[in-house]
């Protein structure tokens, strides 16, 4: 498999980001931990993924500082992937992708798996970014300062 070029030098945070979670499987990955999966069969039997790209995308999160390898948590010799601090930070950018294809990529009516409050058992509302007078923010109303690119 060609090694793709790194972005983490690049300006650009989007890059940066993408160079750590930026794939299908990565992703699909984190939102599995937040589903609570931890070891390499589990992540396996739910993404289907081969087990050269799934051991691939788990090392580059590993080093990415999204997961940590722990011992497994009920004492056998198998090791865990953990989401750390870092990892769990994700969470809005997982929710956010998940309501995204909620509202584009579902007919009216069609079933799908929701993302709900565990107190309460409702589904969360709807994530919005917004200023600091409560304006929901739209991209009309940011600009990205760039920065030049090292030479």
């Amino acid at each position: 498999m060609a090694k793709r070029k790194s972005l983490a030098d690049s300006p650009c945070p989007v890059a940066r980001s993408l160079d750590v979670v930026g794939d299908r499987w990565s992703m699909l990955i984190v939102r599995d931990a937040f589903d609570g999966l931890r070891r390499f069969g589990e992540f396996q039997a739910s993404l289907g993924a081969a087990r050269n790209i799934l051991s691939d995308r788990l090392r580059t999160l590993v080093e990415g500082g999204v997961l940590e390898i722990a011992p497994a948590s009920d004492g056998s010799a198998y090791q865990e992937y953990v989401l750390t601090a870092k990892g769990e930070t994700l969470f809005p950018v997982v929710v956010a992708l998940r309501q995204w294809g909620e509202a584009h990529l579902y007919a009216r009516g069609e079933k799908h798996s929701v993302l709900v409050d565990r107190a309460t058992g409702k589904p969360l509302p709807k994530a919005l970014l917004r200023l600091e007078d409560g304006r929901v923010v739209r991209p009309a109303d940011t600009l990205v300062k760039k920065v030049r690119a090292r030479p």
